[in-house]
């Protein structure tokens, strides 16, 4: 049946990933995205390595990623999406409002950091701003970011960089987990000697002795929840 001149279809809502380890929390992020006729949540999951995997399967536009999670992190699942599907949007949600994590965000190929405490009021922007392409920064990290950029700038300092590359990062979370070389080696698919010489170079990079102090890392910059 043909439709009546001048009528036009609604754009369809932007299909939304929700990626946090915790059921409660991802219940009141749907319930704020869910509300907006514009958006909808079509999957959810409960870690990195889910999200990776329900991401890839196709069928989502937007993919909105806790920045601390089990067996990938909010960071590193950004990273392989970005790889795996470069016209997919990214937007990291957290509770840290740390410069650091902000721009190892942008690197990963998020286009926005959006703060937990006010996701209420800042999410449906975000995820509106990232359908357009369009960067978001919360309200009130601008300036101090900016003022940042500049001070590094006019000092002839780089951007923050990371005590770690990608790979050890994987490590040391896992490691922090609670997992064994050979289970790292099976989960990463490379030899448990290889995961041996990566945790000892983390150790002397960071300048640290044990399992314990890998954790304890790991807890402050994100990696792990304590």
């Amino acid at each position: 049946m043909t439709e009546p001149s001048g009528t036009t279809t609604p754009p369809r809502p932007t299909r939304i990933l929700l990626a946090d380890d915790h059921a409660l929390v991802r219940g009141g992020v749907r319930l704020i995205l869910d509300a907006e006729p514009d958006l909808t949540v079509v999957a959810e999951a409960a870690d990195g390595a889910e999200a990776v995997a329900l991401a890839r399967s196709g069928g989502i536009d937007l993919a909105v990623l806790d920045i601390s999670m089990p067996r990938r992190t909010g960071l590193q699942a950004a990273r392989e999406l970005s790889r795996l599907r470069p016209e997919l949007r990214i937007l990291i949600l957290t509770m840290y409002d740390n410069e650091q994590y902000f721009f190892e965000a942008l690197k990963a190929g998020a286009s926005g950091y959006v703060l937990k405490s006010v996701a209420d009021r800042d999410l449906v922007e975000a995820c509106r701003a990232a359908v357009r392409d369009e960067p978001f920064i919360y309200p009130g990290a601008e300036t101090a970011l900016v003022r940042s950029y500049l001070d590094r700038a006019e000092q002839g300092r780089p951007l923050p960089a990371k005590a770690v590359t990608e790979r050890e990062e994987e490590i040391l979370k896992l490691v922090a987990e609670g997992h064994s070389s050979k289970e790292i080696a099976e989960l990463l698919v490379i030899s448990p000697k290889t995961v041996e010489r990566h945790r000892a170079n983390i150790l002397q990079k960071l300048g640290m002795r044990d399992r314990l102090e890998l954790t304890r890392y790991a807890i402050r910059v994100g990696l792990v929840e304590p």
